[in-house]
């Protein structure tokens, strides 16, 4: 598949996943994950790329990844989050132009929200952590691990916003972004600007396009 060359410039509500687009989460994930993982028996050899992590949701991530059985992956899970709350904004800071970009966003007229596969009270406090709370109408994240997809998030909030899909954008680093907002005929923006995934990820997702910096995620987005 191949990039779907979507104009997007004209949607009046942008919606951003949060880790790996709006805020560097790669090393806190990572590290975090790693510790997890040794404590549950794994090897240094066993661990690869954390950075496949960066994206799908937990627990399933793991069993994804790792091949850990569910009862195993929501153990680690568990030790993950309680590690991981304690981070604090040092591991989940936005990315560099990210506040300014949604500034501008704003002042053209356009909603901002957050659909995120992160827990819900989680990833409210990384953006008030980053002072961005006052930039978007909606902040949503998962209720349960069990209930919440990423698609059902993105649903929540054209419901909740009184939102078409048609007059909506979704931007993400990764092809779970992607898919889930093809499920609700939604166009995504690819942000391949955190290196979470392979270009290639992205492309074959099908992207609308793709972002290699966020001032070009901005133009993509305002033209």
């Amino acid at each position: 598949m191949a990039l779907t060359g979507i104009d997007v410039t004209s949607c009046e509500l942008v919606i951003f996943d949060f880790d790996g687009t709006l805020a560097n989460t790669m090393d806190g994930i990572t590290r975090v994950a790693r510790e997890a993982l040794l404590d549950h028996g794994l090897g240094e050899g066993d661990l690869g790329d954390l950075r496949r992590l960066v994206g799908p949701p937990f627990p399933q991530a793991f069993s994804m990844v790792y091949g850990l059985s569910a009862s195993e992956a929501v153990e680690v899970t568990a030790a993950y989050r309680r590690i991981y709350a304690t981070l604090g904004i040092d591991g989940w800071p936005a990315f560099e132009g990210v506040p300014e970009l949604l500034r501008e966003l704003r002042r053209a007229g356009k909603r901002c929200a957050v659909a995120s596969s992160k827990r819900a009270p989680l990833v409210t406090q990384a953006v008030a952590d980053n002072d961005l709370d006052g930039l978007f109408d909606l902040v949503l994240g998962k209720l349960s691990d069990e209930e919440s997809t990423k698609a059902a998030t993105i649903a929540q909030v054209l419901d909740e916003l009184g939102a078409d899909a048609s007059d909506a954008v979704m931007v993400g680093d990764r092809r779970f972004d992607v898919e889930a907002a093809s499920a609700c005929e939604v166009p995504c923006v690819g942000a391949h600007y955190g290196r979470t995934c392979p270009l290639s990820e992205l492309v074959d997702a099908g992207a609308c396009s793709i972002a290699e910096t966020v001032g070009e995620l901005g133009r993509i987005l305002l033209g």
